[in-house]
């Protein structure tokens, strides 16, 4: 899948992250986009690098890889950033 879609699929896991995980966050909603991004295109590189298959297309499997890695880095930009 190319880098597109997973700016796509982070622009949304970036709000999904933000909803399932609500707070007061430095930079505020446009900061959890582009951390959300960042995440997607990370956790589509690392589960495809551990073998979780092949990250293809806008499917269910790549769209979780999108919003885990978009959550995981979240939570270090708030650890980071206390």
């Amino acid at each position: 899948m190319g880098i597109i879609a997973w700016i796509i699929f982070g622009l949304i896991a970036g709000a999904i992250a933000k909803l399932i995980m609500p707070g007061k966050d430095p930079g505020g909603f446009i900061v959890t986009i582009i951390i959300g991004i960042l995440g997607a295109v990370v956790g589509g590189w690392i589960g495809t690098a551990l073998g979780f298959g092949s990250v293809s297309g806008f499917n269910v499997g790549s769209f979780a890889v999108a919003i885990l890695g978009a959550i995981v880095l979240l939570v270090l930009y708030r650890v980071v950033r206390k």
